[in-house]
């Protein structure tokens, strides 16, 4: 039995004569593109975008298939690349114009923040076209495209600068500073973006401007201090009452570590250690201010703080996930051999995989 309303004899589908069509509402209107002006492909520049496809397979008598979806494929991540760049420049000037501090603001900082989400998603699943491709199809082009490589990438070294990847985290491109691979114009803007607030320096200046941070009135981090103690007092009590076997040494363990990370929280001198090693990156104030909005996530004037912070959040778990799926794609792709660039390919990515 078909699932169609329109299967059997019950209706007729005729086709419309001249006479009909005069009766069709789906048919009125005016075609304004008919009497001149700005058309589609002209306001998009499709005669540009569409005639951007140069195989240098073909440039070299040998045209290669699979080499036309590796540009595209590529072309569209930097397409994206654009407007994460667009969304985050303007959230950043909202933060630093102090506009944060305007609700209407921090609904559109939201809005764009979800944004530069949803387009990560859609970048970490383009991969799966890529991968249409097989190593073999790869390997028939790669050859032309040396010495590019996508560490060339511009936008996505602003992106990396914009968002606030420290420069003592980056790893070494062939024992070279990363801006050593850039030249003129494009090392300049590299330059300036690294002396420009990131959005990880603007949050957490707003973060360390959170009401209630005080120790007057409501002392949120001592009572926050008082309840930490009193879980671990708990929850060791509850281990304890075990009887002796392995899981209860396993509990223990694991108990005493979740306890080393709990009351670091409330030593500032060791915070501040962490912060120079990299395994911790706001200031001991912010990270006050991040909790708070966490632990009253419900409270009205902490709503919209929260949805930035988990937006944020968001982030960085898609560029992470970015990052590890170029780097299967390519050990997939090429194995151990060394990058178009001249890297080490496959080796030098896994090192750059948790760098935010």
């Amino acid at each position: 039995m078909s699932g169609c309303p329109f299967a059997g004899n019950n209706y007729q589908l005729n086709k419309l004569t001249l006479e009909d069509e005069k009766d069709d509402k789906s048919q009125e209107g005016i075609n304004k593109a008919s009497k001149g002006g700005l058309v589609y492909g002209d306001y998009l520049q499709l005669n540009k975008i569409l005639n951007a496809q140069e195989l240098q397979s073909e440039k070299k008598g040998n045209k290669i298939h699979d080499e036309h979806l590796f540009i595209v494929t590529h072309q569209a991540y930097e397409l994206w690349f654009k407007q994460i760049l667009w969304e985050m420049d303007s959230v950043r000037v909202i933060f630093q114009n102090g506009h944060v501090r305007d609700e209407r603001n921090m609904l559109k900082v939201i809005t764009r923040m979800n944004r530069i989400s949803m387009i990560l998603k859609l970048l970490v699943e383009q991969f799966s076209v890529l991968e249409t491709m097989t190593a073999l199809d790869f390997f028939d082009f790669r050859y032309y495209l040396s010495p590019a490589s996508g560490f060339q990438s511009l936008q996505f070294r602003l992106l990396e600068n914009k968002i606030g990847v420290p420069q003592s985290l980056r790893v070494p491109y062939n024992r070279r500073h990363y801006r050593d691979n850039f030249k003129g114009q494009d090392y300049e803007l590299l330059l300036k973006s690294e002396q420009e607030p990131t959005l990880l320096q603007l949050v957490e200046a707003w973060l360390e401007r959170t009401p209630g941070l005080d120790a007057e009135g409501f002392d949120f981090w001592g009572q926050f201090e008082v309840n930490v103690l009193k879980g671990l007092e708990e929850e060791f009590a509850l281990v304890q009452a075990k009887p002796e076997s392995e899981e209860k040494d396993d509990l223990l363990s694991e108990f005493h570590k979740q306890k080393d990370v709990l009351l670091s929280l409330f030593d500032e001198k060791r915070h501040e250690h962490l912060l120079s090693k990299g395994e911790r990156r706001l200031s001991y104030k912010a990270l006050k201010g991040a909790l708070m909005i966490y632990f009253y996530r419900e409270e009205p004037r902490f709503q919209v703080p929260f949805q930035l912070l988990t937006s944020l959040m968001d982030i960085d778990v898609l560029m992470t996930k970015w990052r590890y799926n170029h780097v299967c794609m390519v050990h997939r792709m090429i194995g151990s051999k060394a990058g178009t660039g001249g890297s080490s390919g496959y080796q030098y990515l896994r090192s750059t995989v948790r760098i935010l």
